[in-house]
């Protein structure tokens, strides 16, 4: 398998720049993560990895080569916004996609009936898009993004309208893709998604890559400046400490809260905090920063709100 590389990447629109110097690889075997809210330049780098597009300045290359029609028979693109054709039934719509990559007919079908019957859809076989749900829409555009087998897969809000079984379903589909070698490019506003996916991560933000590298070694530049806690009892103590500047809330609930040390006052204190005014401290645990928080410190709370609006906005 092959690796991606996008080397200072340019491109404007008009007078606006949507994306500035922007450079990542992404290699087979791992998943890289490509982060940002809207307008940080994910979508206008996506249309130039898949050709859609021409960058101003730099260089997208694949395998080695600059990226043209020959690497979109290579690639698999699922776009956030979905395009199958609504009176088409299933089964036929994607024998008709299978073809465009290059398959024979029969082997299109032959591999149309084996994932829908992995993904629990073959009575919908028949059925027009149209009547398909959301969620099943989006099973059956995920096939037609592999079902030429592609070396490269860009996947883009890859889990938008599906329940919790089948993203877990899609998840563990994506997981045997990158065991095969394949390089995946996971596009999303949901970090946890993130967090739980992909090896390295690219953050972008207004045009720029703003940080990136693997995932592990990037929390770990952070230090475990996150403390968790779960309890019984009056959760005031945390509005207490929020207020005096110690500590910000990233999370909480009636008996958890996960809280981000602001350097003022020591993970001992809150401790000490917690077990004085908690009837019962069932868990207290200083560890790395979830990559949401991460977000927050590298682009600001503005930025990093924008995004988890988004986010909530695309779940629903």
């Amino acid at each position: 398998m092959s690796h991606l590389e996008v080397s200072n990447v340019t491109k404007r629109y008009g007078s606006t720049t949507a994306v500035e110097s922007v450079s990542f690889t992404a290699e087979p075997g791992r998943i890289l993560g490509l982060l940002g809210p809207n307008g940080a330049g994910k979508t206008s780098t996506i249309r130039m990895i898949t050709y859609i597009t021409l960058p101003d300045e730099g260089q997208i290359r694949y395998d080695g080569r600059e990226v043209g029609a020959w690497s979109q028979q290579r690639m698999g693109y699922l776009p956030e916004e979905r395009g199958l054709y609504k009176r088409l039934r299933v089964r036929e719509q994607l024998v008709y996609l299978g073809t465009l990559k290059g398959l024979a007919k029969q082997e299109a079908a032959a591999r149309a009936d084996r994932w829908l019957d992995r993904f629990d859809a073959t009575d919908w076989a028949d059925k027009k898009t149209e009547e398909l749900s959301k969620g099943m829409q989006q099973k059956v555009q995920f096939i037609a993004t592999l079902l030429h087998e592609p070396s490269l897969l860009i996947l883009d809000e890859p889990f938008s309208g599906l329940d919790p079984i089948n993203s877990d379903l899609l998840r563990d589909v994506i997981l045997e893709l990158r065991s095969e070698d394949r390089t995946i490019l996971f596009a999303s506003h949901r970090m946890e998604q993130v967090e739980q996916l992909c090896d390295d991560i690219c953050l972008m933000a207004r045009g720029d890559v703003v940080l990136q590298g693997h995932l592990r070694d990037i929390k770990k530049q952070f230090g475990r400046n996150t403390v968790i806690l779960e309890f019984d009892g009056d959760d005031s103590f945390i509005d207490v400490l929020a207020a005096d500047g110690g500590v910000r809330i990233n999370t909480r609930s009636a008996h958890r809260a996960e809280l981000t040390l602001t350097g003022s006052i020591p993970a001992r204190q809150i401790l000490d905090t917690a077990l004085q005014e908690t009837e019962e401290l069932f868990r207290f645990e200083q560890v790395e920063p979830p990559l949401s928080e991460i977000f927050v410190d590298v682009v600001g709370e503005d930025e990093a709100q924008k995004m988890q609006e988004e986010a909530a906005y695309a779940a629903t």
